[in-house]
């Protein structure tokens, strides 16, 4: 396939930024849409400019770093997938593609698609964890949990922190995110001590961290490469309330 990608370049966070059109051949249909990168990278190189800056790791799905705004959608056109994911057989030959990066406040551009989502760490670092020391790990099923609470916990466990749902929301709020990490650990009677205390100290951080309010029009869960579905946040609100009521 030809492609054309219009990708939005930003040396740092003081510059403006623009979007760049660069023309690409030879795309396999079986690349993934971060191989294509790659590509691209490879003759930007090899022509004496420089390439394009975009966040990755694994590559399989599970790390959450390939945070990339594709034609106007988190992760691109294939729903609950990752960007790494994301095959070019999505495409068709003659496209026109246009990448950008993550937009969100709390989320400040390093340079071209690269953005700062350490503001999710310390949504986690302020209450995301369960402080009691335990010890060795206990025999399997030695507390028992109920069924429909494990299987909860563990669907809001598989949240990568790739920030979709920020990117997504009207608002860039986090809302999702956090609920997941606070449903996963609040639905485990090891969370239990601290579940209310949680709730109060992650949502004050992620206020501070300048996220917005969640006004529930559900474009997170839409995106969402995990599926972490959206009664999550009324499970953070309920917490949320119980605490405010001592």
């Amino acid at each position: 396939m030809k492609l054309t990608l219009k990708i939005w370049r930003q040396k740092n966070a003081a510059d403006e930024g623009r979007m760049v059109s660069y023309e690409i051949d030879d795309v396999s249909p079986d690349m993934s849409f971060l191989e294509m990168l790659d590509v691209l990278n490879e003759r930007l190189i090899l022509d004496g400019e420089d390439p394009v800056a975009f966040d990755h790791d694994c590559r399989e799905g599970i790390c959450g770093m390939c945070s990339l705004v594709i034609d106007g959608t988190p992760h691109g056109p294939e729903k609950a997938t990752t960007t790494c994911q994301l095959h070019m057989r999505k495409f068709k030959d003659g496209d026109v593609i246009t990448i950008e990066p993550w937009r969100a406040r709390a989320f400040p551009v390093v340079k071209d698609l690269v953005v700062d989502r350490s503001a999710f760490d310390r949504i986690i670092q302020a209450g995301g964890y369960v402080s009691a020391p335990t010890g060795s790990a206990p025999e399997a099923a030695a507390i028992p949990v109920p069924k429909e609470d494990a299987n909860k916990a563990f669907d809001a466990a598989t949240c990568i922190g790739c920030g979709a749902c920020v990117a997504a929301c009207p608002n860039a709020s986090a809302m999702l995110f956090t609920a997941a990490k606070i449903t996963h650990l609040g639905l485990l009677p090891q969370g239990q001590p601290e579940r209310y205390d949680r709730v109060v100290k992650m949502v004050d951080q992620m206020d501070a961290e300048g996220f917005g309010g969640c006004t529930n029009t559900g474009e997170c869960t839409a995106v969402c490469p995990k599926g972490i579905p959206f009664e999550t946040i009324s499970r953070l609100n309920a917490d949320l309330l119980k605490a405010s009521r001592g």
